[in-house]
């Protein structure tokens, strides 16, 4: 909700402190009283483009401050937390225009670009009238607000889930087929690489075992001769260590009858000849596997430089190659499948596009009821509303070629306000009051669907009188039992039905022409009731009309 608004040196308005409340707010003041400066200075805030001359003369700058509260349950607490501007249920927008540069906006204190401004605005104002903050304008707010009419919202979710499958499906699709015009090329490339990689044996396992061969046959000579030493020494010399610790074993043997202490050394000495001896068998089957082999050698040198030269080429190292390969035959295998893939694909992708079809036609079909009846409801309203010719339809063309993540259709707010005259797109109606009336008769069909807490109409009474007057505020202030409602007015019976007035003056001390707003308690709002109701002069009969007015107003509707 609007809770306030603070201007400073604003065309007119040299400084000006308002306060809001919630229903409906009435703005009423005589013809050239300056109405119209709080709808432009509401509009700065939301983003408006301006430029110096709405500055105050004598004045350097002008500022324009508006607060809103706002709900938890609002998309805009959502959006100011996604933008990292939050303020405890509270939103100020402030607008800074200096006489010698840019314009400057901010949201909670923090500077922001005016397209972020105006797309925080439409979620917390909708004004109708001539002015550019109206989001029945848009096309995407019409499809939304019709969906929501109709209570489609999750249809429309679940649509765009099955929209988003389906061209993922596309995606996946497409890039393989892609993929697929050079897949033979590929193929074959791959297929030489492997069978190459194949041949060298580099895994891991191929690589270690070369390496250990190489090493040995390149020192073979040294490991024989050493060997040889180390069994001479153990156990072929005379004497050997291995014919010492046996008659060292004898004697402590013999020790030990004497004394069983020595028993775990002679245990000990036992283990060790035990050890020596296994040893000596092993080193004489090692000597015998030695062989004194330059040919083999050379073989594993050239195979390992395979390996090596392998490696460089790839841009690997020799123990990478292995990995290698099976990225390779991974690469082939997929390739090679690459055709049922894209049978498998081109299966899903219809299945998807079916379901999407589906759901869309079913979308479309609801839409097309809802459509009907709104424009009924609409079309009523316009004629309550003093356009007893006007025509209100809401089109829904779909188009197969248009397949959105919101459906085939595309959504327009159609009227037409004068007999004879072809319905026309929303947008273009030229006059200010009948685009509000009409504004006002789709707010009123849908209160229950849109989510913009604040409604601003300006001008909603151009043209009428009497009776339609009357309407004009009695739908406002239904209206505004669920929204705020603010309406620049200049007849008595739609200023009557509101909650609160405010009176706009204007005056001049012969240098300087000022505008100000106040907020009017009860007295005073039957003064200006009466002052739009007679005119110059204003009579006691005047005043009683209009407090009956006030007074019949507050009565709940029978």
């Amino acid at each position: 909700m609007l809770s306030r608004i603070n201007i400073r040196d604003l065309v007119i308005v040299r400084s000006l402190d308002l306060s809001l409340e919630g229903g409906m707010t009435a703005l009423t003041g005589e013809t050239g009283a300056g109405k119209s400066i709080l709808i432009d200075a509401l509009g700065l805030a939301l983003g408006d483009k301006t430029d110096n001359r709405m500055i105050r003369a004598g004045a350097t700058r002008a500022e324009v401050s508006v607060g809103f509260e706002l709900p938890s349950s609002s998309p805009a607490v959502e959006w100011l937390a996604q933008h990292d501007l939050s303020s405890d249920g509270e939103c100020l927008l402030r607008r800074v225009l200096v006489r010698d540069g840019r314009s400057r906006a901010y949201i909670n204190g923090t500077p922001i670009p005016l397209a972020t401004l105006r797309e925080l605005g439409e979620q917390l104002i909708d004004i109708h009238g001539q002015h550019a903050h109206q989001s029945l304008m848009h096309a995407a707010s019409q499809r939304q607000l019709l969906d929501e009419y109709a209570g489609l919202q999750n249809d429309v979710r679940a649509l765009s889930r099955l929209h988003q499958a389906w061209r993922d499906a596309q995606e996946e699709h497409r890039t393989l087929k892609q993929a697929s015009a050079d897949r033979a090329s590929r193929l074959d490339y791959l297929h030489f690489q492997i069978e190459e990689l194949e041949q060298l044996d580099c895994t891991a396992e191929g690589l270690q075992a070369l390496e250990s061969e190489q090493a040995r046959l390149a020192h073979a000579e040294r490991l024989l001769n050493e060997t040889g030493t180390v069994l001479a020494e153990l156990g072929e010399n005379d004497p050997s260590l291995l014919q010492s610790l046996h008659r060292l074993t004898r004697t402590l043997s013999d020790l030990c009858a004497l004394d069983p202490e020595l028993v775990e050394a002679r245990e000990m000495l036992e283990s060790a000849g035990i050890q020596i001896d296994e040893v000596i068998s092993g080193l004489r089957h090692y000597r015998d596997q030695v062989d004194l082999d330059p040919d083999r050698l050379r073989q594993v040198d050239e195979q390992l430089g395979r390996l090596h030269d392998a490696a460089r080429k790839h841009r690997v190292s020799a123990a990478e190659l292995g990995t290698l390969l099976a990225g390779l035959q991974t690469e082939a295998a997929s390739l090679d499948d690459a055709d049922q893939r894209l049978t498998r694909l081109a299966e899903i992708e219809t299945q998807r596009e079916q379901a999407y079809s589906a759901a869309a036609l079913a979308l479309s079909a609801a839409r097309n009821k809802a459509a009907a009846r709104l424009s009924a409801t609409v079309s009523e309203s316009m004629r309550h509303l003093g356009m007893q010719d006007g025509r209100f339809e809401v089109r829904c063309d779909s188009d197969p070629d248009y397949a959105s993540a919101h459906g085939l259709d595309r959504v327009a707010f159609m009227v037409s306000a004068n007999p004879g005259l072809p319905l026309a797109a929303l947008a273009e109606v030229a006059s200010g009051g009948e685009l509000s009336r009409i504004s006002l008769a789709i707010q009123v069909a849908t209160v229950d669907c849109g989510q913009v807490p604040t409604l601003i109409f300006d001008e909603v009474d151009v043209g009428i009188g009497g009776a339609v007057a009357e309407i004009v505020g009695n739908l406002l202030r239904r209206l505004a039992s669920r929204r705020q409602i603010l309406c620049v007015t200049h007849l008595p019976q739609v200023a009557s039905q509101a909650h609160q007035q405010l009176r706009v003056r204007k005056s001049s001390d012969g240098k300087m022409t000022e505008t100000s707003i106040d907020a009017l308690d009860e007295a005073a709002r039957v003064d200006e009731i009466a002052r739009m109701l007679g005119g110059v002069e204003i009579t006691r009969q005047t005043r009683q009309h209009a407090l009956e007015m006030i007074q019949h107003a507050q009565k709940p509707p029978s």
